[in-house]
């Protein structure tokens, strides 16, 4: 009988300032009382949140939540999605406020929303939809995050992820390893193949294209915290060691100033403390001995009067080589007799050789570096050359445990080492604060799970045997990414709508 008085205040939209601000409090306020006219009412307040005076706008927008309802829900989140790419902050938090209002009242409605956004909304929207999840999610109570919300939000991740860019596939590995039902052994073991699918573990890797590396770079980082001695990182090691090993040093790194060769050989370090039962063992484990060789120098020979002969020693890269022993071991001890029955006498014993000049030059720098920190405690170990230092003491005595494992006889694999970047002691606070975010989603590896990836600081000890000038840096997950905007990971852009950027 009212239906005439509420046209009325529907029309006031298109009235002056005063008549929109009423309008924007009544339209909602007896919604419910009209349900022939709720597309009219909603498409009425929507012009309400595109209106040029930000105090409407506002208005408009903190009333929305008040038209989710039945099957308007959906619609109203999509709605509040789009209105996310707002540039004014208030209104921002308000868009923010009303969708998580909404969230609680129908989480698989609201996510329809968001994630018809996402697939195929503008740039801005689908941006701000996707830190939406990935801030939020977490923080919304159990009785909102049902099973069946966690298995609506995969499915959906599961499409967008068919085309992402690589910082959009990190934002939405950390919204679905934060979802409980993922927790388990079997979801982890589900992150891990969407990884995999992610790196396209199938194609052939092509060492001179930044954005291949890059890809396969970023994927193996979401990668590693999932491993454990449940699930495997076979696949990935066996990649590694197939495919990226022998194009080591053709390596084109996507980010300048990272040491590609380090991280990559980093990075198969970790997984291999986790890596199965593997098909092609024995010519793998000849590929990783046959790079650990590269590092592994002969003694330069000596001359009759007893000096050198050539100009200098042979440089020791004490980083390259901690990971390249340390991942040799891991897999070793799948196949304990490699190095004596696989390998012929004479390969033997020029790697026994190898490993002598290496403990040899090995026990000089660690004297050297336990003289240089001597006494220092507390504050003197903060400064920057004395973690430096702190940092290639590690890396120096696990390559001599390991060394000293090689050397029984038979060679033993039994020794375990911590990793010299997973930092034991954190140097400040933001680096804490970093691991203790972090540690629960990392495998148990040792007595400490390091922070993740990005939140590491990655050390790059002494190339030569007395250099005292170790360089660090930290690389930032997200600065990683060539072609910023643009569909895929450097251009894997199928989408059929046009893109702005």
């Amino acid at each position: 009988q009212h239906k005439d008085a509420y046209q009325a205040i529907l029309d006031g939209v298109k009235g002056g300032a005063k008549e929109k601000r009423l309008a924007a409090q009544f339209i909602p306020k007896f919604f419910k009382h009209f349900p022939e006219l709720a597309d009219s009412a909603i498409n009425a307040q929507l012009d309400l949140c595109e209106d040029e005076d930000v105090s409407i706008r506002r208005q408009a927008i903190k009333e929305l939540p008040q038209f989710a309802t039945g099957d308007n829900l959906p619609r109203v989140a999509d709605i509040l999605t789009q209105l996310l790419q707002s540039d004014d902050s208030a209104e921002f938090n308000l868009v923010n406020n009303a969708l998580l209002s909404i969230f609680k009242m129908d989480a698989k409605g609201t996510l329809g929303g968001l994630f018809s956004q996402i697939l195929q909304g503008e740039d801005i929207v689908r941006e701000r939809a996707i830190k939406f999840l990935s801030t939020k999610l977490k923080n919304l109570p159990e009785e909102v995050m049902t099973k069946e919300v966690e298995e609506f939000i995969l499915t959906e991740s599961k499409k967008v992820l068919e085309d992402v860019t690589g910082e959009e596939f990190v934002l939405f590995m950390k919204i679905l390893s934060g979802l409980k039902s993922l927790q388990t052994v079997s979801g982890r073991q589900q992150l891990v193949e969407l990884v995999a699918e992610q790196a396209d573990l199938e194609q052939t890797f092509n060492p001179s294209d930044p954005d291949c590396v890059d890809r396969l770079l970023q994927c193996t980082r979401q990668a590693v915290p999932l491993f454990s001695k449940n699930v495997h990182s076979t696949k990935f090691v066996t990649y590694f060691c197939e495919h990226v090993l022998p194009n080591l040093s053709s390596l084109t790194t996507p980010v300048e100033g990272l040491d590609i060769q380090l991280e990559v050989l980093k990075l198969l370090a970790e997984m291999s403390s986790f890596c199965g039962d593997m098909e092609k063992l024995e010519s793998n484990l000849k590929k990783l001995f046959d790079k650990l060789l590269e590092y592994m120098p002969l003694p330069p020979e000596e001359a009759e009067n007893g000096e050198n002969a050539g100009n200098e020693e042979p440089k020791l890269q004490f980083s390259y080589v901690e990971c390249l022993l340390y991942s040799f071991h891991q897999l070793g001890r799948k196949l304990p007799d490699f190095l004596t029955a696989k390998l012929n006498a004479e390969k033997l014993k020029d790697f026994k050789i190898r490993l002598q000049y290496f403990a040899r030059g090995l026990q000089v720098y660690i004297r050297q570096l336990r003289l240089a920190l001597q006494g220092k405690t507390g504050e003197a170990l903060k400064t920057e050359e004395n973690k430096i230092k702190v940092v290639a003491l590690k890396i120096t005595n696990n390559i001599n445990v390991l060394i000293k494992d090689l050397f029984h006889i038979p060679p033993s694999y039994k020794s375990t080492v911590t990793l010299s970047w997973k930092p034991v002691q954190k140097a400040d606070a933001s680096q804490k604060r970093a691991s203790e975010d972090t540690t629960s989603s990392s495998p148990p590896k040792k007595a400490s799970a390091g922070p993740k990836r990005d939140a590491r600081q990655i050390y790059n000890p002494p190339s030569g045997k007395y250099s005292s000038n170790l360089g660090s840096f930290s690389y930032e997950q997200r600065g990683g990414f060539r072609g910023g905007r643009g569909r895929g990971w450097g251009g894997r852009g199928n989408r059929s709508r046009g893109r702005i950027y």
